[in-house]
């Protein structure tokens, strides 16, 4: 016994810094700087400017090393680095000793490539925009007034009471209900469609607000399932997808009708202060009771002008008697002159009329005095007592050329104090020598039966 007393009393006892501090020296001389590759997760940047993040084994193995990069070697990376990527990191091992852990302090970052998760997000983005789940055209307004709001989130999520920490602040006077359901593992996203169903299925609230607070893309993974995607776009009823942090982008909040930085953003989104709303309401309720102001000034300013017009109703009902008065005697000297106007415009338009048939009298009187003068000068018996003869045949046609003429022939010849007839002996046509004798020409001599008489018509 004594010897095993002896011999526990010569091992050191350490206190917990320093075994810590031993076990960072053995850590550093026995692996000295390194280099490690992997896909980050869940990266952080401290206001201070240092880098917090996990490194996972890309090769799928259930492996995470915690790491920090302080802001001296943060500022020398050169690109932005995000959760999913690979990158190639180089630094030292150490146990950070506030939590004891073991973490790498990166002194060096290059990036290696996309890491498998994160791969999967941006395949599944392209295949989903493609099929037009992100478009903005079919994004809604939010309700500007909403009175009742839903949250889907799980029950003891600190984004639950930053939601309604804000409502309280903002607005409240809106009521709000509570659609619980897991946020992260794999019961999450069947759970989150679930809900989605039902507050549209309910129709009991005027807006949605699907709210997580931040993580891994590991931890948000449940809102980049392709079925909670596709709840979000289907919904009914208006959508805000209030994720993570700032930098966290998932397919639910690239789906949903409004995206949020924060669930903090998404409550004040939703719903307007209450004290806005109160001021533009007293703006409102003060332009109102301007505008009836000037239209009731203006209402009594009319009536004032009208009242002026108007004056003492004796006044308005004697100068109302003296027109009347004076149109009464204008009717009574009315008549008269009227007639006198009607009567003469009567006489001018009787001598008018009798001067335009005078006119039309002589002028037809003219036309028939030219029309008979001109007659006469048609009138046959006119150019027989000119000393012209009349010859017609045996039928009483007349005979106008000599051509018509055959020897043996009868003829009547007419003049204007009698008619004979004869028969035709001898003809002559120029150029042609006599036929007939000259004892038988019409001059000569008449047939016995021509007898001389005198006719006052001639043949027609």
């Amino acid at each position: 016994m004594a010897d095993a007393a002896a011999g526990g009393a010569q091992r050191p006892v350490w206190g917990v810094a320093a075994l810590l501090q031993a076990g960072s020296d053995a850590l550093w001389s026995r692996f000295g700087p390194v280099a490690v590759r992997g896909e980050l997760s869940g990266f952080m940047r401290a206001s201070s400017g240092h880098c917090y993040f996990a490194l996972k084994d890309d090769a799928g193995a259930p492996a995470l090393l915690r790491c920090a990069m302080f802001r001296r070697a943060a500022m020398l990376v050169d690109f932005q680095p995000a959760d999913g990527q690979r990158v190639e990191l180089r630094g030292r091992l150490d146990l950070y000793a506030a939590r004891g852990e073991l973490q790498l302090v990166a002194e060096a970052m290059l990036r290696v490539g996309q890491g498998t998760l994160y791969e999967e997000f941006l395949r599944l983005r392209a295949r989903l925009e493609a099929l037009g789940l992100f478009d903005a055209a079919r994004k809604r307004a939010l309700p500007s007034h909403p009175r009742r709001l839903g949250v889907i989130t799980s029950p003891a999520a600190a984004a639950l009471q930053d939601v309604l920490t804000a409502l309280a602040r903002r607005a409240p006077h809106v009521e709000v209900l509570l659609y619980p359901c897991p946020v992260q593992g794999t019961e999450a996203p069947p759970a989150i469609v679930q809900a989605i169903g039902l507050a549209n299925e309910r129709r009991e609230v005027d807006a949605l607000l699907l709210v997580r607070g931040g993580g891994s893309l590991e931890d948000l993974w449940a809102f980049n399932d392709e079925r909670v995607v596709r709840a979000v776009a289907a919904s009914a009823l208006p959508l805000v997808c209030g994720v993570g942090h700032e930098t966290d982008v998932t397919l639910a909040d690239l789906a949903a009708d409004v995206r949020a930085p924060t669930p903090t953003a998404a409550a004040e989104l939703a719903a307007p202060p209450r004290d806005d709303l109160l001021l533009e309401l007293a703006a409102q309720q003060a332009r109102l009771q301007r505008a009836a102001a000037r239209r009731l000034q203006a209402q009594a300013q009319g009536l004032d002008q009208r009242a002026a017009r108007l004056g003492a109703p004796a006044r308005v009902l004697q100068g109302q008697q003296q027109r009347l008065q004076a149109l009464a005697h204008r009717l009574v000297r009315a008549p008269r002159p009227l007639l006198e106007r009607w009567r003469h415009r009567a006489a001018q338009t009787a001598a008018r009329w009798l001067g335009a048939a005078a006119s039309r009298r002589q002028r037809t009187r003219s036309e028939q005095e030219a029309l008979a003068q001109r007659l006469k000068s048609l009138d046959p018996r006119e150019v027989l007592r000119r000393g012209y003869a009349w010859v017609e045949d045996d039928a009483g046609r007349a005979i106008t050329q000599a051509a018509r003429l055959v020897l043996g022939q009868r003829i009547r010849a007419v003049w204007a104090d009698g008619a004979a007839r004869a028969e035709i002996s001898e003809l002559e046509r120029p150029g042609d020598a006599a036929i007939g004798t000259p004892s038988d020409t019409l001059g000569g001599a008449v047939d016995d039966e021509a007898t001389l008489r005198n006719r006052s018509d001639p043949p027609a």
